[in-house]
């Protein structure tokens, strides 16, 4: 019996790697073994930086509530401490929206925990 092989399939799937590795340089593009390599490592960033991504963001908006909450002689954890201790739900990252785009809004609240 001839020995069975799904070319189709192994095509298949080395297209799909290549197209992955499109855009890369050099031999990562068009040679399967180097570009498998580097579509691996690329997919293992991607998830790792999507995690990194909101550690990234949540210190953004605390250094952004913190600079603006110093403007009104309150340190970050004074002024998050009286803000849970009011009952306000709202997160970081609106108070630091708050804080950037809508100053009145921000002092507002601030004047409420005080």
């Amino acid at each position: 019996m001839p020995r069975s092989v799904n070319s189709v399939a192994s095509r298949n799937r080395r297209k799909k790697i290549l197209k992955q590795a499109k855009g890369y340089f050099g031999r990562r593009k068009n040679v399967y073994t180097v570009a498998k390599n580097a579509v691996e490592k690329g997919l293992l960033y991607a998830y790792r930086d999507r995690k990194n991504n909101k550690r990234n963001f949540r210190s953004l908006w605390i250094q952004r509530i913190n600079a603006a909450a110093r403007q009104y002689g309150l340190s970050y954890s004074q002024f998050m401490g009286k803000v849970k201790a009011n009952d306000i739900e709202l997160n970081r990252k609106v108070l630091a929206d708050l804080a950037v785009n809508n100053p009145e809004a921000f002092k507002a609240i601030v004047e409420r925990v005080k």
